[in-house]
């Protein structure tokens, strides 16, 4: 599978009409006026698409910006609609050209310290933290520390506003997306690991759209071996398209 990083404001129509219909094929709830101002509100995406046919099997939209927070200025990637074919799981692209994009867009125009601010709708998105993450809030294992949390409401408030429900950490959008079966919910077996225990028991309303907010600060200090090996690796089968 190939991956491309580019501006959101160089996808055709055509490459938007595909990310919709990929995305309404996999979630409830996708309306095409409310994908596109979404979509109007990051200024980056990777693409994914098979490297025999060209056919679009996935994308990741992001929002790379600065903001000024108690008297400095830090840097934030904030992941947007997000989704993968199933045929495509196996492969690692996903991840290893994930983090190669987030590197390659630290180093271009980042300010501060880079965080990335994630709402998870599904525990297969959440599942990525403890993966690639050594630190990541909030997290089964110690309680979120307060300036972290201070810091999770003021992004979550800047961003989403009444959107955002502070009591409960989570996002409620006026235009949910559902994931549709056989992919919605979470199977008992998974229930197993702590990491996914963790995120039904905080976001219980997973299933009707519910977004747990989600953060962590992006440095190599802070990876995983596993985010080691894709921050350090070769880009392989990834281009960018940063403006010059």
């Amino acid at each position: 599978m190939h991956s491309h990083l580019l501006p959101t404001a160089a996808l055709s129509p055509t490459q938007q009409q595909q990310m919709f219909l990929l995305l309404n094929t996999h979630f409830k709830g996708v309306k095409w006026e409310v994908f596109l101002q979404d979509l109007s509100e990051k200024n980056w995406v990777i693409l994914f698409t098979d490297t025999d046919t060209n056919q679009l099997k996935g994308f990741s939209t992001l929002l790379m910006y600065n903001t000024p927070y108690h008297g400095e200025t830090i840097s934030i990637v904030y992941s947007g609609d997000t989704i993968i074919d199933p045929s495509a799981w196996s492969n690692s692209t996903l991840a290893r050209s994930w983090i190669l994009a987030v590197n390659q867009l630290k180093t271009e125009f980042a300010l501060g310290k880079l965080y990335w601010l994630l709402i998870s709708g599904g525990y297969r998105t959440y599942r990525f933290l403890p993966i690639f993450w050594k630190e990541f809030y909030p997290c089964y294992q110690f309680p979120t520390p307060v300036n972290i949390q201070n810091l999770i409401n003021f992004l979550a408030n800047e961003k989403f506003a009444q959107q955002y429900d502070k009591t409960a950490g989570v996002v409620r959008f006026q235009h949910p997306h559902q994931l549709r079966d056989p992919l919605k919910g979470i199977p008992p077996n998974r229930l197993s690991d702590p990491h996914i225990r963790f995120f039904a028991e905080k976001n219980p309303g997973h299933v009707q759209g519910d977004e747990l907010v989600c953060l962590t600060e992006i440095c190599p200090e802070n990876l995983t071996k596993a985010g080691q090996r894709m921050w350090f690796a070769q880009p392989r089968s990834v281009s960018f398209s940063l403006p010059s």
